[in-house]
């Protein structure tokens, strides 16, 4: 009697247990797709929903006019300008890519939520080394596979133009710092995660481009 009273109730319960698993499992599989549609979102709609001021960390997020029309005279040698922690400092494009990208000065979820990322571990373009510039895979480097060696990758900022030409192809774990580590080598280290459905991947691809070309501007010519 007691075997066939068990057996009545999981027969009762089942369907309820069934039920919990697949909102659990519901559950889980949509933290992923919002969090995409929430840092896509910034992307569509940038001017709209981007923030300058103070975040609720305490993060001073400051988007810029960068100069993208500079006709005046310009040197190879130069003073790089440092920014602010949170400051929009440059704008990196490529053929590859169908916008142009903002790039912050410094790390963290907050500002990768604004464009892509320089570490302030690595140098800044013009400064001699390796510059160290990363982004999501979902969103503002979304595109950075179909780069392909020989691509140039110009980074511009409001105190000069630098161009790269892409030389190698690289992949790494994240616990790997072999080419985030600086360089007397001038150049650019430009990466992002590999694509996991699921959670966050410790695999990260990227390239390496030597710079080809440095262009700093007048700074009188570039404040008019």
């Amino acid at each position: 009697m007691s075997k066939h009273k068990n057996s009545k109730a999981l027969y009762i319960l089942t369907p309820f247990i069934v039920l919990l698993l697949s909102v659990g499992i519901l559950t889980a599989a949509m933290i992923k797709p919002m969090d995409k549609l929430k840092v896509l979102l910034n992307v569509a709609f940038m001017d709209n929903l981007k923030t300058s001021g103070s975040d609720d960390s305490g993060l001073v997020i400051k988007p810029s006019e960068i100069i993208s029309d500079y006709n005046g005279e310009t040197s190879e040698k130069g003073e790089v300008q440092y920014p602010k922690y949170g400051e929009q400092f440059a704008v990196i494009s490529c053929k590859a890519f169908d916008v142009d990208v903002p790039v912050y000065w410094g790390s963290g979820q907050e500002l990768l939520e604004h464009g892509a990322c320089q570490s302030p571990d690595s140098v800044l373009p013009g400064g001699g080394g390796n510059t160290v510039i990363s982004a999501h895979v979902d969103t503002y480097f979304a595109q950075l596979d179909k780069i392909k060696k020989g691509d140039v990758i110009t980074l511009k900022t409001n105190y000069g133009e630098f161009t790269y030409k892409v030389t190698e192809e690289i992949e790494f774990l994240s616990t790997n710092n072999k080419y985030v580590m600086p360089s007397s080598d001038e150049h650019l280290t430009i990466y992002t995660c590999k694509k996991d459905a699921i959670t966050a991947s410790d695999q990260r691809f990227g390239y390496i481009a030597k710079l080809d070309e440095s262009r700093f501007y007048n700074s009188k010519e570039a404040e008019k």
